[in-house]
């Protein structure tokens, strides 16, 4: 019986979209995806940082374009899709992985608050969906990757709005699934452990539930953003064409956790 095998992972010669993509994981899922072999447009609301990104792309010898965008703009997310498509003739890969969150006791969180978390974290990976879904389904095929979490999974303490938001992302990727598969596209998530940024550095280090999620992590130590790259190259190649509706959780064992000494 034939196999797609080694072959097929591989998204040389892909058109990538990252919504998110200049900072963090967004940046390193891009930055990734061009050392692969895609061509990638890594977009988000900063002008300098797109342009930062674009060329750093690039610098690997893929093409780039740089072009912002908001998730809570669904004109915006119809520029990038119509300039890539001006550009490159296409988009074969969407990544989600605009995100925000904020720490905040549940009984005193205002509604803006959480209306702005849901809205970021949760419709607007719907509106991104929708706008490079329509197109992929057109073409009649397409890869696209959610950005899930951990809080997907179990709670964490005072980010209610954000683990509703990522739940309700993983929710959101099982649906699409299902919808889009007979058009031929792959709708999937990747949910990410505890991985050091340039945001998050202080709280891993200086904190106690910086300690406690070490202690939650059978590995012993934090992710490294590099680390989601393999993940998001499987998903996004012809080696997963028969893997849709899926949640993969990259986290140092944290899920599979109890106790561990």
């Amino acid at each position: 019986m034939a196999t797609n095998g080694i072959k097929g992972l591989d998204v040389s010669g892909k058109v990538a979209v990252v919504v998110g993509g200049t900072s963090g994981i967004g940046q390193a899922l891009a930055l990734g995806l061009a050392e692969a072999g895609a061509d990638v447009v890594a977009t988000s609301r900063r002008a300098e940082q797109v342009n930062e990104t674009a060329a750093q792309i690039e610098s690997l010898g893929r093409r780039s374009l740089a072009v912002t965008s908001d998730v809570g703009d669904r004109g915006s997310l119809e520029q990038v899709l119509e300039k890539t498509i001006s550009k490159f003739g296409g988009v074969d890969i969407l990544l989600n992985c605009a995100g925000i969150t904020k720490r905040t006791p549940t009984l005193d969180m205002e509604e803006a608050l959480w209306q702005n978390i849901l809205d970021t974290n949760l419709t607007g990976t719907l509106r991104s969906c929708q706008v490079f879904g329509r197109h992929m389904i057109a073409r009649g095929h397409g890869r696209i990757i959610n950005i899930a979490s951990l809080t997907s999974f179990v709670a964490f303490y005072e980010v209610a709005a954000y683990a509703a938001s990522k739940a309700g992302v993983a929710s959101l990727t099982k649906s699409l699934a299902i919808e889009w598969a007979r058009h031929g596209v792959c709708v999937n998530a990747i949910a990410p452990g505890v991985f050091r940024t340039a945001l998050n550095t202080e709280l891993l280090d200086s904190s106690g539930r910086g300690k406690e999620l070490l202690l939650r992590t059978p590995m012993g130590r934090f992710g490294k953003v590099e680390e989601l790259v393999g993940a998001a190259i499987y998903l996004a190649s012809d080696a997963a064409s028969f893997v849709t509706g899926e949640v993969l959780v990259v986290d140092g064992g944290f899920l599979a956790s109890a106790v561990n000494q």
